[in-house]
């Protein structure tokens, strides 16, 4: 296979294993945003503006208007960056910890870009987080890990499988082929009944998400079909890139996912586990 050569950073912020005592389940929600830090969108006080500085920590309280426990140990979070120029790094930690000098996002052309992350709470239940350089900053939670209860559900791991391709030319069909996403047409996309035997027992999906856009995107969105648009995002590209990014996202009606973007794009949508009880 060809390519080209990169530098290569892995960080690592936590593992799956197999059920035992003491264990954190993975409880997950509707997307919801909660923080919003650009003055136009109706967030304030720790939850809204001022945009973070350079080298200016902050810590976000994610215990707050999203329907997160107070019992939860760990949030799994979409952080997205709108960049007042470039930004060589954002990171996150748990509150009360020392810095820990890894990274969670980087853009140094400047452009909105987008992340997955999972992170354990800190104090008072809260995150931190830094930046090189200014940005305003959306974090959308996704859902949260707590010791064993009610409706807590255990990570299974699938082989990577393509569930979704809208190109013509990748041998997809039906409900997991073309056509392309028409900018705000919604589309649900049945992952249950794909050929990547995910079970009936599955109640959330950990995704892939890939835009192969023939211009700028300026949001796709995903939430549990048969819900209501839950005005969070999943990923951005404003110069028309293809770009990716990981979601962990409840199983909707039928077990399908309902996904809408701003602009028109071909998407891929790749599965690597599921959770269920």
């Amino acid at each position: 296979m060809g390519g080209q050569l990169t530098d290569l950073i892995i960080d690592v912020n936590g593992y799956f294993a197999p059920p035992a005592a003491g264990e954190l389940l993975f409880h997950p929600i509707t997307p919801c945003r909660l923080v919003d830090t650009r003055p136009d969108q109706g967030k304030v006080g720790a939850f809204g503006p001022p945009a973070l500085g350079s080298y200016s920590s902050r810590n976000f309280l994610i215990l707050g208007n999203c329907p997160v426990s107070s019992t939860a140990q760990a949030y799994a979070l979409n952080l997205t960056a709108f960049p007042k120029g470039r930004l060589s790094f954002l990171s996150m930690w748990p509150e009360g910890h020392n810095y820990p000098g890894v990274s969670t996002l980087n853009s140094e052309d400047g452009s909105i870009i987008a992340n997955a992350a999972i992170v354990p709470a800190g104090a008072n239940g809260g995150v931190t987080i830094v930046t090189g350089e200014p940005t305003d900053l959306v974090i959308d939670v996704y859902g949260y890990f707590s010791p064993a209860g009610s409706g807590g559900l255990h990570f299974y791991t699938l082989k990577p499988c393509r569930v979704v391709d809208t190109r013509s030319d990748q041998g997809k069909t039906g409900a997991f082929g073309p056509p392309r996403l028409e900018a705000y047409s919604q589309r649900d996309f049945p992952i249950a009944s794909s050929d990547c035997n995910v079970p009936t027992t599955a109640q959330a999906y950990s995704l892939n998400m890939t835009v192969i856009p023939p211009g700028p995107v300026d949001f796709l969105s995903m939430w549990p079909a048969g819900g209501s648009y839950p005005g969070a995002s999943t990923l951005n590209s404003p110069a028309g890139r293809m770009i990716a990014n990981a979601a962990l996202i409840p199983a909707g009606t039928n077990g399908a996912i309902t996904v809408v973007t701003g602009k028109p794009t071909h998407l891929v949508i790749d599965i690597n586990g599921y959770f269920a009880p």
